[in-house]
């Protein structure tokens, strides 16, 4: 790639931007050594593990990258047989292995395999190495020491040391508190020399001290000597510690010894760690600057959009960024934008390489979803001052330089970018050399993307096709850039416009503009009223989207309402039938109630008087049953599916049959008179209100009845001992289970059984639901095997 676009672009900077996010110097120096490949075999995988690895980190595991040390140095000389390594570089590869460990397990835990291939397939070079771990860790101490721990022998004398230390520096300080005061020095204290303790004296005190002298003050009048009485014990000190220092070593060796056979695994850990720390770093970054993974199109692709793109280096400034989108279709290869100074032309050129300079380094640029990104073997730029005087470059000749590069190395596989386009010589020659150099660029179908002031070129688009001008808007009131890129627009420079807000005089504007050629002057009235059109094209946009996001809101809450008022019409027909079948539960009991007492009187041979008194006591049961669930029959026929044509049905009147729905029973109208009817079912005379009454007609089936018998009423029943409710509806099978279990109760049966299906099993608890409800019921359980098993409840009766 060339190495003066990366330098004008600034692409290290933005490496340097995502290099932060790692957790380790190692870590960050892979992120800073990466450089932009055209081989999309690398760049696709390395996009996808950065993908996984932003998964994993927003998957609000907390997991953090475990430190990793550099013990590049420790790992070489493992490999030099009979070395000894230092205990703090013992310590750091302990520390190596820990991080291995951790980061293994947490990429492989909770089925990492299956959900992050890429990441479990660099897991996999990782060493776990549990028992040399916990034996470095009981050896070598967080401070890089060898613990007293490490061997008996190394505590025994570091004991045995330190007491003989203690009773030394003891005896040294009683003794030079016995000299006589012109031979102690104020307040000194025993020190050591030449690894040996001593007590300062006074030059005088020497012949007096004896022992040996070690050292002396800067002044000369002070010496420090090891007195007589501590030269044994302060050779048995040497001793001791020549011990200890060889006990260490010992220790040191048979650490460096048992990690030697691990060099590979270990080295292999290292370069795995510093690659997932890298990984780690590029998923940090684009979680912080909310990217999202460009879609990656071969070399020479005509197609290219970013979609929310922003400067990477802008944003880590926490600069208010104005995002752009831009997307180029077929044979759409060169962008020519112009507009005002101070406008974000360059600032949009370098953000446009840098994009695709960072996303060919396997990093997630900040762009939005739908961004499409061809590769580009080569990029070439030619952006700002950069003249030298050592180079005896002008601005112009260092613009030629860069556009040679460009015209020498560019093909239909290049990103060329160039700020300024014909600026720095005379504007005629400039604007001709410039349109010349784009042209041919566009017959070559590189990707280019120009900016500039000169109006002669924002013509090219009308002249040579595949050029396509655009521009970064600016508010013409305000005369401040808005930063938006409008594409298929050319922008205005605002010279005159600047300079007049600036103060310059008015004559000398005056003259400016009436030089100014008329073409110049009628584009640019005619540029002024295309953007103030695009301007309230915006207006009206944004208007209609808040119009939109509020109809939307609306809606959403009409659509919650409509729910919720649905389930409460739901409840409340649930509520409604549970109470209607209370009422008719209770009303049921009533009415047997009073027809078992018509019963029981007509076996005593009750008089008439008491029959009568008894009908009175039915026809009140049906009365009060009737104002306790008023709306009971629309409640069920509220709810039903529709029924089945049937023939029409007879007007209430003398002679017709209707049933009462109230009793479940058939009988003859005899009477009809004022909304009431007085029908005849059996032996009994009720007068009923006519809402109660259903006329049947001529073809419909009745229950069967005997003859009544004189005195009373007795209702027939056919005694069977089961019901069949499969295939029917629910409000049916509320009907069907209700006379059925009348009927086996008035014939005197023990036990029931009801065959309701197996099924999904909700008719069978919607049974069991009715069933609890009836308090004639004394128990209700599943059939045996030989009765029907689970699709039949047998009830038994109390």
């Amino acid at each position: 790639m060339n190495s003066h676009a990366l330098n004008v672009l600034e692409y290290r900077d933005a490496l340097d931007l995502v290099a932060r996010f790692a957790s380790s110097a190692l870590g960050a120096d892979a992120v800073r050594a990466l450089e932009p490949s055209a081989d999309l075999g690398w760049i696709e995988p390395e996009l996808s593990r950065v993908e996984e690895m932003r998964t994993f980190l927003g998957g609000d595991t907390g997991w953090g990258l475990p430190p990793i040390p550099d013990v590049r140095e420790a790992v070489r000389r493992l490999r030099i047989e009979g070395s000894v390594l230092e205990a703090g570089q013992l310590r750091d590869l302990g520390v190596l292995l820990a991080s291995s460990r951790s980061t293994r397990r947490a990429l492989l835990a909770n089925g990492g395999a299956e959900r992050f291939p890429l990441l479990a397939l660099m897991a996999g070079g990782l060493v776990e190495a549990a028992q040399d771990e916990a034996q470095i860790a009981r050896a070598i101490g967080e401070d890089g020491n060898v613990r007293d721990e490490a061997s008996p022998t190394l505590y025994r004398l570091r004991r045995e040391i330190r007491t003989v230390r203690g009773r030394l520096v003891e005896r040294l300080a009683g003794y030079m508190s016995s000299l006589p005061d012109h031979y102690r020095v104020a307040d000194a204290s025993v020190t050591v020399r030449d690894g040996r303790y001593v007590i300062p004296v006074r030059r005088e005190g020497r012949g007096e001290v004896g022992g040996i002298v070690h050292d002396e003050s800067a002044t000369g009048a002070t010496l420090f000597v090891e007195p007589p009485l501590a030269i044994e014990a302060m050779n048995r000190l040497r001793e001791l510690e020549a011990e200890e220092a060889r006990e260490v070593l010992r220790i040191l060796r048979e650490l460096t010894d048992r990690l030697r056979p691990l060099q590979p695994a270990l080295l292999a850990s290292l370069d795995a760690l510093v690659a997932v720390d890298a990984l780690y770093a590029r998923a940090r970054y684009a979680l912080r600057v909310d990217g999202r993974r460009p879609a990656m199109l071969p070399a020479g692709t005509e197609h290219y959009e970013v979609v929310y793109g922003r400067h990477p280096i802008l944003l880590a400034r926490n600069a208010e960024v104005v995002p752009f989108d831009l997307r180029m279709d077929q044979r759409e290869r060169t962008l020519l934008i112009s507009g005002p100074n101070t406008g974000g032309k360059t600032v949009l050129l370098k953000a446009i390489g840098l994009v695709s300079l960072l996303a060919q380094s396997g990093i997630v640029p900040p762009v939005g979803e739908g961004t499409k990104l061809p590769v580009f073997r080569e990029v070439f730029a030619d952006i700002g001052d950069e003249q030298s005087i050592e180079a005896s470059l002008s601005t112009f000749s260092a613009h030629l330089k860069n556009l040679r590069e460009a015209l020498e190395g560019a093909d239909w596989e290049s990103l060329v970018l160039t700020d300024e386009a014909g600026s720095g010589t005379d504007p005629v020659e400039g604007g001709a050399l410039a349109a010349s150099v784009l042209v041919e660029l566009t017959r070559r179908s590189c990707f280019t993307v120009a900016t500039t002031h000169l109006g002669q070129l924002k013509l090219l688009a009308t002249q040579e096709r595949g050029i396509i001008n655009a521009s970064l808007q600016f508010d013409a009131e305000r005369l401040v850039p808005t930063y938006r890129l409008v594409k298929g627009v050319p922008g205005r420079s605002y010279g005159l416009a600047i300079a007049r807000r600036l103060g310059l005089p008015q004559n000398v504007l005056e003259t400016a503009e009436s030089t100014l050629p008329q073409g110049e002057r009628d584009i640019g009235r005619l540029l002024l009223e295309l953007e103030a059109k695009e301007q309230r094209l915006d207006e009206e946009q944004l208007r209609v989207q808040r119009l939109t996001a509020e109809t939307e809101r609306m809606q959403a809450q009409l659509h919650e309402r409509e729910r919720a008022l649905a389930q409460r019409e739901k409840d409340a027909e649930r509520r409604a039938r549970q109470q209607a079948r209370d009422l008719l539960l209770k009303a049921r009991e009533e009415v047997e109630a009073a027809i078992g007492e018509l019963r029981a009187q007509a076996e005593q041979g009750a008089t008439d008087e008491a029959a009568r008194a008894a009908r009175r006591r039915v026809e009140e049961a049906a009365r009060r049953q009737r104002e306790r669930a008023p709306d009971q029959r629309r409640a069920r026929s509220g709810s039903a599916a529709p029924a089945t044509p049937r023939r029409a049905a007879p007007e209430l009147a003398a002679g017709v049959r209707v049933r009462i729905e109230s009793l479940g029973r058939t009988g003859t109208v005899v009477e009809v008179r004022d909304g009431k009817a007085m029908v005849e079912a059996g032996s009994l005379r009720l007068q009923l209100p006519s809402d109660d009454l259903t006329p049947l007609a001529a073809g419909d089936q009745e229950p069967k009845q005997r003859k009544p018998q004189a005195g009373y009423f007795v209702h027939t029943v056919e005694a069977r001992p089961e019901v069949d409710l499969r295939g029917m509806r629910v409000d049916e099978v509320e009907t069907a289970l209700g006379r059925a279990v009348d009927d086996a109760i008035l014939a005197g049966l023990p036990s029931f059984r009801i065959i309701h299906g197996k099924g999904t099993g909700a008719l069978r608890a919607h049974v069991r639901d009715l069933l609890k409800a009836d308090r004639r019921i004394i128990t209700a359980r599943p059939g045996e095997l030989f009765e029907g098993g689970t699709g039949v409840t047998v009830v038994e009766f109390a």
